[in-house]
């Protein structure tokens, strides 16, 4: 009898849906969301096109969900918590707010200034300017779940006593990431940890209990 084993299917279907989300968010940042098509992911991870229509019904589809990748890789390089197992990553509470949330705005800046977040988060934020549906897409799925992580860190430390509680989370929150987006996507000054470090001690002297 011989000892050769079957191909693990799962594995090989692993391997190439990562090749697909690679080429898509590689052909993105090379020609844009308009001219990147199925045909050319395919083409760039190797696969069949009928490989990816099976998985997903449009293009949309494969970068929504190429992103939520991206977005889970990051939070696990970044050492956000996973309670649920499926990278729906938490702001840490160590009791400390300042260094919780410097600790995440910094590997949030770290993340903006990676070409391989940066250039395919651009040619899609850019899209979903012209294009509404997408841009609500991937603020549903991407952006708001990352807010709401903030949201819950800042009610905890409502509750601790840290932080006004009449402060609107949603406010606060948006006072912090913000300022990170407009520099992103403005260019107009470098975004470093000192920002980061700087943005977060000026918000909390605003969110301060009053006496």
């Amino acid at each position: 009898m011989s000892d050769t084993k079957a191909p693990d299917a799962s594995r090989r279907s692993e391997r190439s849906r990562r090749a697909i989300f690679d080429a898509a968010l590689a052909l993105v940042s090379e020609t844009g969301y308009a001219r990147t098509t199925i045909e050319g992911i395919a083409a760039r991870a190797g696969v069949g096109k009928q490989t990816i229509y099976r998985w997903w019904p449009s293009k949309a589809a494969v970068l929504l969900d190429a992103f939520l990748d991206l977005a889970a890789r990051a939070n696990e390089a970044a050492g956000l918590d996973a309670p649920d197992g499926e990278g729906a990553g938490e702001i840490p509470n160590t009791g400390d707010l300042a260094a919780d949330l410097k600790y995440v705005l910094r590997a949030t800046v770290d993340e903006m200034n990676d070409p391989a977040f940066d250039l395919p988060t651009r040619a899609l934020a850019a899209e979903g300017i012209v294009d509404p549906e997408l841009g609500a897409r991937f603020t549903e799925a991407l952006l708001e779940p990352q807010l709401q992580y903030y949201a819950r860190r800042i009610e905890a430390a409502q509750a601790a006593g840290d932080v006004d509680p009449d402060a609107d989370p949603r406010i606060a929150l948006e006072l912090l990431v913000g300022p990170l987006h407009h520099r992103w996507a403005h260019r107009t000054l470098p975004l470093t940890h000192g920002y980061a470090d700087a943005l977060v001690d000026q918000v909390l002297r605003g969110l301060a209990p009053r006496p």
